[in-house]
């Protein structure tokens, strides 16, 4: 009975056969021109044996006019073929390497979350080393056929002379591939490894970086960056152990090469001096010893290549082949469709039961911060349908049958630490540019004073982060960005933490204001959005325990004033 794996290809070898079969043109050209090229490198040597073999024995001015002219076309055809060559397999090379990091792009982007144990900076190396070290085999394959074109011009070349030479240069390239072969096993495993430390480590620097400012904040600036240079520290040992490998590997091929050319030096040496081959042929030898070297050399550092290009694109394989976190349905909930939880357990959450109509501002209050975490996780689909138990469903359908995709562009789940990106305030609030609602986003947000403040107004630059940006103001803007979606369904959670009492209350009333006849759910303690919704429920150890209005939980519930007052 054969096994899964081999009936299934491996998924590293899979994205290396895609590359080279999106680039069989590229590919051909390439190599018949560097094919040229290495011909051309070689036939340089045979010609200047043939020339002084036709010219000692012609001793003619033609003859050496006609020489001069076969040189300077070798010559021609060398300079054009390796430029023309380079030129298409280096722009297929970087096409290439483009396709890939838009893939694993588009992976880590998609709706249906991949499961993939891996953190976003090591996707990030791989989306980028990875995909560059997996396009080269577009380069390396035409570069491989090219330089063997030129050890058989060469050991053809030297057969016809005589039939030792050209025995000695296959027998010796044999020898030097098959040693090398070796090496670069060891080569391909350390490059896997070392890729796999350097991946931590950038993860680590995103880590560092999410978590600069709370870091500054109780000073642990110091131990962060300790633990950072001890992850780094072991990726620089391994990039060491690397390069020795490397190091090894290369000066082993030279060495080979070198005693090869020298083996084809002395025997041809030998053999003119016993008579067997001619002055002309020594020369050719002689001149096919030295120019020998660099295709042999090129043809030798194949391999290597080759391992690398194949353990990056098992790295981008355990991106693109890591099945989804969860299916994805097909429907569609309907527009305006109402918001109902039945019996869902999950994390801290216990038998959580609510319903929100179509068209009502309801708050959530949460006694215990990790329920509001959970809650807003599988509002916003972070958790797979199958990871909780009871149901969730939009307009009577459960969101396991429904498309992400479809369910996001229909209930938007604002989390409490949305992410601002490098660009302008307009395109923080607005990134696909189409939304109608900026100005009143912007006016409900209490953003307008941002932007007054600013005199490029909307166009003014935001540093990665928010780093020029207060942390009110940062707030203030991911609920702009929220409110100007204008989806079906908003789901806040705490969008008001970081604001002055007077602005959170112009901030409620106005979005109760804006969202009338929206369905509008908020997560939070703050008295002035519990006051502005239309009731609110408490969420007290995973169940909603009441339900009324802020006024009256307040004069009836002392647990809840307790909760809320401020």
């Amino acid at each position: 009975m054969t096994t899964p794996d081999t009936q299934r290809p491996r998924p590293g070898a899979d994205i290396l056969r895609t590359a080279l079969r999106r680039n069989v043109g590229a590919m051909t050209w390439g190599t018949v021109l560097m094919g040229l090229y290495q011909a051309g490198e070689t036939a340089f040597p045979i010609a200047l044996g043939l020339i002084v073999e036709h010219t000692m024995r012609d001793r003619s001015l033609g003859s050496l006019g006609l020489a001069i002219a076969a040189l300077a076309v070798i010559i021609t055809t060398v300079s054009l073929s390796w430029r023309f060559g380079m030129r298409v397999l280096q722009k297929a090379n970087t096409t290439e390497a483009h396709r890939w990091r838009v893939k694993v792009a588009a992976y880590g982007l998609q709706p249906v979350a991949r499961d993939v144990d891996l953190k976003s900076g090591e996707v990030l190396t791989i989306a980028t080393e990875d995909a560059d070290q997996t396009a080269d085999i577009i380069e390396v394959v035409p570069l491989l056929v090219s330089s063997l074109v030129a050890v058989l011009v060469a050991a053809v070349a030297l057969g016809l002379a005589d039939i030792r030479l050209g025995l000695l240069v296959i027998v010796g390239t044999v020898a030097i591939l098959s040693i090398l072969s070796v090496l670069s096993k060891r080569i391909g495993s350390s490059t896997r490894e070392q890729q796999a430390r350097v991946a931590r480590a950038g993860a680590k620097v995103a880590d560092l970086i999410t978590g600069l400012r709370p870091l500054h904040g109780f000073g642990g600036n110091h131990a962060a960056f300790g633990s950072y240079r001890r992850v780094s520290t072991e990726a620089k040992h391994q990039a060491i152990t690397v390069a020795k490998v490397n190091g090894v590997y290369a000066g082993t091929a030279l060495a080979l090469n070198a005693v090869l050319a020298a083996a084809v030096t002395l025997m041809a040496g030998s053999l003119a001096f016993s008579g067997r081959i001619t002055i002309g042929e020594l020369v050719m030898a002689v001149g096919l010893a030295q120019f020998i070297m660099e295709p042999l050399k090129l043809f030798s550092e194949m391999p290597k290549y080759m391992m690398m290009a194949r353990a990056s694109a098992e790295r981008m394989a355990l991106v693109l082949s890591a099945p989804p976190v969860a299916a994805d349905g097909r429907e569609r909930p309907a527009a305006g469709a109402d918001l109902d939880l039945d019996r869902v357990r999950y994390g801290s959450l216990r038998e959580l039961k609510f319903q929100v109509a179509v068209g009502e501002f309801v708050a959530i209050a949460p006694y215990q911060p990790r329920a509001a975490a959970d809650l807003a996780s599988i509002l916003a689909v972070k958790v797979p349908p199958g990871a909780y138990e009871g149901a969730v469903r939009v307009g009577g359908r459960e969101l396991a049958d429904l498309s992400i995709e479809a369910v996001r562009e229909h209930m938007l789940v604002n989390p409490y630490d949305g992410e601002i990106f490098a660009g302008t305030l307009g395109t923080n609030i607005d990134p696909s540019g189409t939304s109608r609602m900026v100005p009143e986003a912007v006016e409900a947000s209490m953003l307008t004073d941002v932007v007054a403040l600013h005199r490029e107004g909307l166009d003014y630059g935001v540093r990665d982060r928010g780093a020029n940006l207060s942390g009110g103001q940062r707030q203030r803007l991911s609920l702009a960005r929220a409110l100007a979606a204008d989806t079906d369904v908003l789901v806040l959670h705490d969008p008001t933490t970081a604001v002055d009492a007077v602005t959170e209350q112009l901030i409620a009333r106005n979005i109760a204001k804006l969202r009338r006849d929206r369905t509008t759910i908020v997560i939070t303690s703050s008295p002035a959005l519990l006051n502005a919704a239309d009731r609110v429920l408490v969420l007290d150890d995973g169940v909603i325990t009441a339900e009324d209005t802020h006024r009256h939980l307040l004069a009836t519930d002392q647990d809840y004033c307790l909760a809320v007052a401020r």
